[in-house]
């Protein structure tokens, strides 16, 4: 702890930065709280994604299999190999508490999906994939942003978390020590030279008397 000069001028100081201190925990306590919060929200929204992406991609995953079980894998593959359709992602961002996260929204090209192969070379199960994945863009994209957003709060949290531990268990306190310390001194002092002053008195009584 370094030490301060003992004089009312430098306790006034110490109280003025330990006022400051104690505004800063408290608005950096709010704005971990709201963070927390937030990151929740967004965690669970993640967690609903992930499950119905996983469950989608699982799905879409079958019914590739059972096309390149009816059809062969060479000629499902050849069926899918010239794209037709794109896509584009518009990339942004978002302030949350502070926090700039990207966001991704999907531009589509085309407004109806068409499909690159001969529909009467192949089976209907093709179809149904293919579309279904189409499908699956938009929450795979959503899934993805949401997740970046739970990284960056998350990082952010800690930071804050971190200050917060500081300013509450480390700052605070030793601004409290070197107050308290510099008012016993400034005690100590005022009542040494009351007694001074109080010799002094009874030396001048004597004298007089």
């Amino acid at each position: 702890m370094a030490k301060v000069n003992p004089t009312r001028m430098e306790l006034t100081r110490l109280k003025k930065r330990r006022a400051t201190a104690v505004r800063g925990h408290k608005l950096l306590k709010d704005k971990r709280d709201e963070m927390i919060r937030r990151f929740i929200l967004l965690a669970q929204r993640e967690q609903k994604l992930r499950i119905e992406c996983d469950n989608g991609l699982a799905e879409c995953a079958v019914r590739f299999a059972d096309v390149g079980a009816s059809m062969g894998q060479a000629a499902a593959t050849e069926a899918l190999i010239y794209p037709v359709n794109s896509a584009a992602i518009s990339v942004g961002e978002q302030n949350i508490m502070s926090v700039r996260v990207p966001t991704f929204k999907v531009v589509q090209q085309a407004s109806k999906i068409s499909l690159s192969y001969s529909m009467a070379t192949t089976p209907p199960e093709l179809d149904d994939a293919v579309l279904q994945l189409s499908r699956l863009l938009n929450q795979l994209i959503e899934l993805a942003e949401t997740q970046k957003a739970c990284e960056m709060l998350s990082d952010e949290i800690e930071k804050t978390r971190r200050r917060v531990n500081a300013l509450e268990h480390v700052m605070i306190p030793e601004l409290d020590q070197q107050i308290r310390e510099i008012t016993m001194k400034l005690d100590e002092n005022e009542r040494g030279t009351l007694s001074r002053l109080m010799k002094v008195k009874d030396m001048i009584q004597e004298d007089v008397g």
